[in-house]
């Protein structure tokens, strides 16, 4: 009977997870262009925009190239698998997350990466000039970003004497020196700027424009409409959400739960939302006052995430 309690127990915050990312991440895209628009005088969207964008994208109708092959029928699919098994086993709401002792970042890390290595592929499939060109960009960032991110992986785990992700956060709850030490402040600053890059935020990319020039994530998508554009949509959403809130919890991790309990995850519900929200808003005001930078620039700013996460690494070798 305790195995069947404990199962459901880790179904539910399975599921609490995943509702709280998939839906959140849309709520946290609406969060983000209400302050923009609010910083640039604007009134802007209503929060719940892209919420009311999925459920029109869903009722509408799907229409996908004539020469299209099952990779660009599994992109969208892929994008939205991978974050949503990431989020269930992830340390979010609480430090005790299904398969915790599985849990571990590279493997969350590899995983993240079939999402995006699927949607760039899918761009190929489609045979298309602006599918081509955004996918082109994208694996260029994704190969200059994926060296800093394991960086940054590396330099948490060495002082922690493990990559287990859950194991990271409780590290950093039972012993708040660890939060302060200077390896883990270069470390997250180093991955602040990869999930920048990684889900299209400025000044890497630019969500908000279609100019033929400039766009990276929004050529790979031009082809999908209706239901698989919502699906993309979502999946894009949770990755942003998923990652901002791994990078609350690692820098902030007080809030977490400790257990499963129903009382304890809903105080670890409202506190991710607050910090997620906060990340998001901080982010999104950081974007009005900066401009996407030439493509040819950007090799420069992650090559400075790689030598902040390879600092961060030298120093939890020589402070331990």
């Amino acid at each position: 009977m305790s195995a069947l309690v404990r199962l459901g127990a880790a179904a539910c915050v399975a599921v609490v997870q995943v509702l709280l990312v998939a839906g959140g991440g849309l709520l946290l895209l609406g969060v983000m262009r209400k302050t923009r628009s609010r910083c640039e005088g604007r009134v802007g969207p209503p929060v719940r925009q892209p919420l009311l964008d999925v459920v029109k994208l869903v009722s509408k109708q799907r229409i996908r190239p004539a020469a299209a092959s099952p990779v660009f029928v599994a992109g969208p699919v892929v994008v939205a698998a991978t974050a949503v098994l990431v989020t269930a086993v992830a340390p979010l709401v609480t430090s005790d997350p299904p398969l915790a002792r599985s849990t571990d970042f590279f493997a969350v890390v590899l995983v993240l990466l079939l999402g995006s290595v699927s949607l760039a592929l899918a761009a190929l499939d489609t045979a298309t000039p602006f599918g081509g060109m955004g996918a082109s960009r994208a694996t260029t960032i994704g190969a200059l970003t994926e060296p800093a991110l394991l960086a940054v992986v590396l330099a948490l785990s060495v002082p922690a004497r493990t990559s287990n992700l859950p194991a990271l956060v409780r590290e950093g709850i039972v012993d708040p020196r660890v939060v302060a030490s200077p390896g883990r402040i270069l470390a997250l600053c180093a991955f602040l700027v990869v999930i920048v890059a990684e889900t299209g935020r400025l000044p890497v990319d630019n969500p908000q424009t279609h100019l033929e020039l400039t766009m990276i994530h929004e050529a790979m998508v031009l082809e999908y409409s209706g239901p698989d554009l919502a699906l993309v949509t979502v999946g894009e959403s949770a990755r942003l959400a998923l990652l901002l809130g791994i990078f609350v919890n690692l820098a902030v991790p007080w809030g977490v739960a400790p257990g499963r309990g129903a009382a304890e995850l809903a105080v670890g519900s409202a506190v991710l939302v607050a910090k997620v929200a906060i990340a998001g808003i901080a982010i999104a005001t950081f974007e009005v006052f900066t401009a996407k930078l030439r493509l040819f620039r950007l090799p420069e700013v992650l090559a400075g995430a790689f030598v902040l996460a390879l600092l961060g690494v030298a120093s939890t070798l020589v402070t331990r």
